[in-house]
Formats: structure tokens, sequence, C-alpha cells
């Protein structure tokens, strides 16, 4: 039943790149048009876990699928690969990377298996005959998210030990970045790319927090940003409810329903 359910998402998709009788909005997508979509389907499946909805799992999962037949679709039609190639290098991949499930590599850690892949992967860009980047920065993807490729690059430097060893003296440096800003702030003409580079030490440093407190720096803000709006919603919904807008109230004013929404909203 799984091969033909992928057989049939494969045939779809094909019916709907097929030149004439396809859907033109398909038949008009590359692989660059569509990277938003693969993106943001991404996101919704994350949406989906921090939600913990698996039925909205389920489906969140099938759009991310989808995305991978429509660039395999697309590959095809170049002759380049299909999606049964796409399979295949994953399963290999695998395989490959985990010789301590399917050879006899011994891997007894969590940090031994972490070792074993970085290893692995040197071993494969050599093969392929790539120019070799022996920067401990090398192949941190540029695309990711600022907060997680900032985590990245700190991990892949904390391995020769350029890191502090706790979370403590973080805060000190925490707090000399936002010191930095406001004196930036502070001239008669801030410069905007001066300020654009104090902020973003800050939230560099923020990340390395949260990489110390094994906390996901991007997991956390979305958390925030849902109890943001969780809260304004509640400050909108209890003024509606009274003659004046939330526009009309003056910040005080919103100050003290946004307190009584934290209370409500937890």
């Amino acid at each position: 039943m799984a091969v033909q359910a992928i057989e049939r998402l494969k045939s779809i998709m094909a019916a709907l790149r097929t030149p004439e009788t396809g859907c033109p909005w398909d038949l008009q997508q590359d692989f660059k048009s569509i990277v938003p979509y693969t993106l943001e389907e991404a996101y919704e499946v994350a949406d989906a876990v921090e939600r913990g909805d698996m039925g909205d799992l389920r489906d969140e999962l099938g759009d991310l699928l989808l995305q991978v037949v429509f660039h395999a679709r697309m590959a095809e039609e170049q002759s380049a690969f299909d999606f049964d190639d796409v399979a295949t290098a994953i399963s290999d991949k695998m395989e490959r990377r985990h010789p301590h499930v399917f050879g006899d590599t011994e891997a007894a850690t969590t940090s031994d298996v972490r070792r074993n892949w970085e290893d692995i992967k040197d071993a494969e860009r050599a093969a392929k005959g790539a120019p070799v980047d022996s920067s401990l920065m090398a192949d941190v993807p540029l695309a990711l998210p600022g907060l997680n490729r900032a985590v990245k690059l700190q991990k892949r430097a904390a391995r020769c030990g350029f890191d502090w060893s706790e979370a403590a003296p973080i805060f000190d440096k925490l707090a000399e970045e936002i010191g930095e800003l406001q004196t930036e702030m502070a001239v008669e003409t801030p410069s905007l790319d001066r300020l654009e580079d104090e902020l973003g030490d800050i939230l560099f440093v923020a990340a390395n927090l949260a990489r110390h407190l094994n906390v996901n720096p991007e997991a956390a803000l979305r958390r925030t940003n849902a109890k943001f709006e969780r809260r304004f919603r509640w400050m909108e919904n209890h003024q509606n409810e009274s003659a004046d807008s939330l526009s009309a109230l003056n910040l005080d004013e919103m100050e003290m329903l946004w307190q009584q929404a934290k209370k409500h909203t937890g």
C-alpha cells in the first residue's frame, strides 16, 4: 500500500506537469520559484509539532512530501535524477552514516555518533573530489534561519575549545553587547549599519546562551511569538466588549490591560 501511495503521488505530479493538459501554475514553476513553498511547508510541519496536533502533522508532512516530489519531477524532466534516485541516495547515506547500526563500528554514546557522522561526511566530500574546505565553519548552510545558523557556527567553534565552559559568563557578554548598542543609539546620527551590527551581536550572544541552556532559540522565539499573539488577542477581545477600541487607549491603559491578559492567558 505504501508503494502504491507513493506511485499515485508521483503520477499526480506528472499529470500536473504534463504540457498542454497539465496545470498552468504547476507548469510555470521551476526550482527557484518553489523554494519558498518548500521552506514554508517545513515551518508548518514544525508548527504542527509544536502544537502537538497529529492530524495537522500528517497533513503538513504530506505537503512537505509534495515539495520533494515536485523538485524530483522537474529534475526528471531535465534527465538529471528522479524520485527513486532521491530515495536511494538518502537510504544509502543513512546506512553509510550509521555504521554502528548497519556495520561493525561501535558507538556507545551520542557523542560517538556525532563524531563518526562528521568523519564520514569529510570522507564523502573527499571522495567527490570537491575542493576541501578545512575550516570548522565549512558547510553550515547560509539559508538556515539566523538563530539556528548562529548555534551551528558556535557548535563548530566549540570543537576546538573556542567556547564558554558554562552559561554564567555569557550574561556579562550580553550586557556588554547591549551597552555597545546603547552607545551607538546615543550618537547624534546613528548609523543603520552600526545599529544592525550591534543588534546582531546581541542576537548572536542570545543564541549562544540558548545553546548552553540546551534550548533551541528558534523554538523559544516561536513560543514567545505564540504567547504574545495569545495575550494580544485577549486584549482585543476584552476591549471589544467596551465602547472604546484598543487604539483609543493610552499606553498606561494598554499596559494595565496587558497585565490582565497575562493573568488570564498564562
